[in-house]
């Protein structure tokens, strides 16, 4: 049986790569100090085969022993881009600093394969789409310049070292255990408890703006192949549906999922970080990873839905402390209507 360590495994799309491989007989160990993951997006799977072990990958000293015996690293843990507006110190050290950390104990440890999970963020605002890995990389804020500077570090014990490392750039992923709350809040999450609660889904600009979507599913099976393909190693792949949505049609597509006639949109100022379009070209995941998006954005939503009904709170409750402008400091929330 394999052994593998995923940081931050109690987030939304670590939960999902941690079921999928417990599924499959790995032996997990997951590292989350549960600032965004949460202890119940683990619920039925922490047992024999996954231990949750509570603790900040920035302790170098706990990470060291985590490691022995560990045949993969899958490292997603991070703090978020709205994080990054308010606090840009604490965003570069978890997410730069502290892989650059992980990096040196797993390479002395003997780990066999260190998977680093970035973002599109990286790229900024896209000059040319679909966007390929060779697209510039000018990032918008410190969160996509720190993920930056962890892919960079990533890539550098490849090529010094000839440590087997992957670097991922993950673009928009939704589905169940997804964030709606917080500086992690998502746009479908937070468009279909706000439709579901009657109230009007925000869009910040005017709505125009494209992304590319993919079900949590199926990023962390793109995940898991990268930790497995001997042909992903010392590459950057990006990991994406290809196909993109305007934030308005997705209002409406959500909207219609719900059983809703229209979507009523309250359009507010754009946010300072957003880096418009976002579009995926994951022609190298194809090839190199056999990586296929399998669910559809109407079903992945209706997935969604599903989930939400089956978590026994209304979408009123679940909006009780929302706040819109996430990237305003901590003691100067703007709250939503």
């Amino acid at each position: 049986m394999q052994r593998v360590l995923i940081t931050g495994g109690a987030g939304f799309i670590g939960s999902e790569l941690v079921r999928q491989l417990a599924g499959r007989g790995f032996g997990v160990c997951v590292v989350d100090n549960l600032a965004s993951g949460r202890r119940e997006n683990l619920d039925g799977i922490v047992g024999d085969n996954v231990e949750l072990v509570v603790e900040d990958v920035r302790n170098a000293n706990l990470m060291a022993p985590l490691l022995r015996d560990v045949d993969i690293v899958f490292h997603l843990a991070c703090m978020g881009e709205l994080h990054s507006i308010h606090s840009p110190v604490e965003n570069h050290a978890v997410n730069a600093s502290a892989t650059l950390g992980l990096l040196n104990v797993a390479r002395a440890g003997g780990v066999k394969r260190f998977v680093y999970v970035s973002s599109s963020e990286v790229y900024g605002t896209a000059r040319t789409t679909p966007i390929t890995e060779e697209h510039p990389t000018l990032p918008r804020t410190v969160y996509g310049a720190s993920k930056l500077a962890g892919e960079a570090y990533t890539r550098a014990f490849w090529e010094t070292y000839r440590y087997p490392t992957v670097v991922l750039r993950a673009f928009n992923a939704y589905g169940p255990r997804c964030h709606h709350e917080g500086n992690n809040g998502e746009v479908i999450a937070k468009f279909m408890l706000r439709c579901l609660a009657g109230k009007p889904m925000v869009t910040f600009g005017d709505g125009t703006q494209a992304l590319d979507f993919t079900f949590v599913g199926d990023t962390a099976s793109g995940i898991l192949a990268a930790g497995l393909s001997d042909a992903s190693v010392g590459q950057t792949i990006n990991l994406g549906s290809g196909k993109e949505i305007q934030v308005r049609e997705l209002a409406t597509t959500i909207a219609q999922a719900l059983g809703r006639s229209s979507a009523e949109i309250m359009q507010v100022e754009p946010r300072p970080e957003d880096a418009l379009p976002l579009l995926a070209d994951s022609s190298k995941a194809r090839k190199l990873l056999c990586f296929e998006p399998k669910v559809a954005l109407r079903d992945g939503i209706t997935q969604l839905r599903d989930w939400y009904k089956s978590q026994g709170k209304s979408p009123e409750e679940l909006l009780e402390h929302e706040v819109v402008s996430t990237w305003e400091p901590r003691d100067a929330p703007t709250h939503a209507a």
